[in-house]
């Protein structure tokens, strides 16, 4: 029977479309469990989602990366994965309705697709080559076959009494078609057990995939870090203001601000981690191993730590005791010198496990300045999130110049010859931690009663340090704040300062100054491409 005939025979009137594009969304739905439990013996970071989710993370303008920071915080990549699966699920809807009309170019289109995802996969910095394109190869051709199968169920003809070879009446041809022209029974079967069988397909694959990091989760349960040769003085008394709301002087692990582009945090086994040293002016290339960076002699030191991203008075900045291996001691050894001593190279670029790229002045990392290889974090191993095994820590120098996490590699080069990942996005080679401050308490829109209020909060401006913060009533004078305690010029300081506070509404503002005598800019500069300026304030109305 031709294409047009079954096609009269369906019920007048009888939702196809709404089926087919139902078909469409149980075929994606299998295309990507089936595709999860692929990637199981691969590699998490195979799967379509993940794959076209870094690819499109490469691809975003810097601006926009920026703005999805600022508005999303660290829930940015749970954003764009929902937005890659809404994307993927109004796509699937559409090849439904296609398929309903042209059957086979609807399942061609979902091969297309996963073709797209077995490209993005191959490609990923990371990649481990064409064993990343399984996946999404294996979980098209799946979901390919479904749509096919399912909307074949929509045109089926059954054969009824009524369909004899006798004359009948239109009304009565009618009559045939709804009782005949298309198989409901089998439809539904089809699409219930299709249903069942990739939820349990997928749920199955998440299970293997998050079994994949035991051995790395294993060797982190085992890791004891060693007493430090060279100890963190104790934090001075006078460095935690008791100010309710303010900032703690030590972020705890769990509230550590995580901005990076991995939508799978890498679960690396410690036992196995190398790390290799060479490039321009490397006379004496080296690879690590985790025990043998255990077994150097280690330091202990407290540093905040910033991100570029962070807007003024942002919360990306948090400040931990950190505990690693001096990197410029390594570097020596390996035989590298700083330009000022005549080295090669100026650029010390470091690769993360998932390809990312940080390129660092070799200048400031063997200045003097405790920039370490870490191990350890707030007096336990590295959280997953923050880079276990180990990460660079270089204080004075924002994360995207200076924190790369899951390090595996180190290549001295120079600044002219190679350009690292943010480079290459429009953001600066270079890039100093600015002077800034921000106003913890009373927050933006409070309404707090009128008498005294304290305002408090933390400044500063990491391997130079804080010597002044100074808040501004309204357009009134600036009024020196209380500092608190300095722990070393590599971490914040907590201020405070009590107001008498009149009702109304008012403005605050705050800015700092540096030992250097640099005063905080009021000029208003946005994150790109060496991270933002201003003068930090809130508006409260006090009742």
């Amino acid at each position: 029977m031709r294409d047009e005939e079954k096609d009269q025979r369906v019920r007048p009137g009888l939702p196809r479309l709404a089926l087919g594009a139902l078909s469409g969304v149980l075929a994606g739905f299998a295309a990507l469990a089936v595709a999860e439990l692929v990637a199981a013996p691969v590699r998490p970071q195979s799967s379509p989602v993940i794959a076209v989710g870094g690819a499109s993370i490469d691809a975003t303008p810097a601006p926009v990366k920026d703005w999805a920071i600022r508005h999303f915080g660290t829930n940015d990549k749970l954003v764009l994965q929902l937005g890659i699966l809404a994307v993927l699920a109004v796509l699937a809807v559409a090849l439904g309705v296609l398929a309903v009309r042209f059957r086979r170019v609807g399942a061609a289109g979902v091969l297309l697709f996963g073709a797209i995802g077995a490209a993005a996969a191959i490609s990923r910095p990371d990649s481990t080559g064409i064993t990343d394109a399984p996946p999404s190869i294996v979980g098209a051709v799946a979901g390919a076959l479904l749509l096919y199968l399912l909307v074949g169920r929509l045109t089926a003809v059954r054969r009824s009494p009524a369909s004899s070879s006798e004359p009948v009446s239109g009304e009565a041809a009618g009559g045939v078609a709804a009782s005949a022209g298309w198989d409901r029974r089998g439809f539904v079967l089809a699409a219930a057990s299709a249903a069942v069988a990739s939820a349990g397909v997928g749920a199955l694959g998440r299970s293997l995939n998050g079994s994949r990091g035991q051995d790395a989760i294993a060797s982190r349960n085992k890791v004891v870090l060693p007493t430090p040769g060279s100890p963190a003085q104790p934090v001075p008394k006078g460095a935690a203001l008791r100010v309710p709301e303010i900032s703690p002087f030590v972020t705890p692990n769990e509230d550590f601000y995580r901005v990076d582009t991995a939508l799978v945090v890498p679960k690396v086994d410690a036992t196995t981690w190398q790390l290799r040293i060479h490039g321009k002016g490397v006379r004496r290339p080296a690879t690590y191993s985790f025990d043998d960076l255990l077994r150097r002699e280690l330091i202990e030191r407290d540093i905040t730590m910033a991100c570029v991203s962070n807007e003024v008075g942002g919360p990306y900045v948090g400040n931990a005791r950190w505990i690693g291996v001096r990197l410029a001691d390594l570097l020596v050894e390996c035989g590298v010198k700083p330009p000022s001593r005549g080295g090669r190279a100026d650029q010390l670029v470091a690769r993360s496990v998932d390809g990312m790229t940080i390129g660092s002045p070799v200048e400031d990392v063997m200045d003097g300045r405790d920039a370490m290889l870490a191990l350890g974090m707030n007096g336990e191993p590295l959280p997953f999130e923050h880079g276990f095994p180990v990460r660079m820590v270089v204080p004075g120098l924002y994360g995207f110049v200076s924190a790369c996490k899951w390090i595996e590699d180190i290549e001295l080069t120079t600044f002219d010859s190679y350009d690292p990942y943010w480079v290459k996005r429009g953001w600066a080679r270079r890039a100093p931690i600015k002077t800034e401050s921000r106003i913890d308490t009373p927050k933006p829109f409070a309404r707090p009663k009128a008498g005294t209020v304290m305002v408090a909060g933390v400044a500063w401006a990491q391997h130079r340090g804080i010597d002044k913060v100074e808040v501004r009533i309204d357009d009134g004078p600036w009024q020196e704040a209380h500092l608190a305690a300095e722990d070393t010029r590599d971490t914040w300081r907590q201020w405070s300062l009590p107001w008498q506070a009149t009702k109304g509404g008012h403005t605050l503002t705050v800015r700092a100054t540096d030992p250097t005598g640099a005063v905080q800019t009021d000029k208003r500069t946005r994150t790109i491409p060496d991270g933002a300026s201003g003068w930090h304030s809130v508006v409260v109305t006090v009742d």
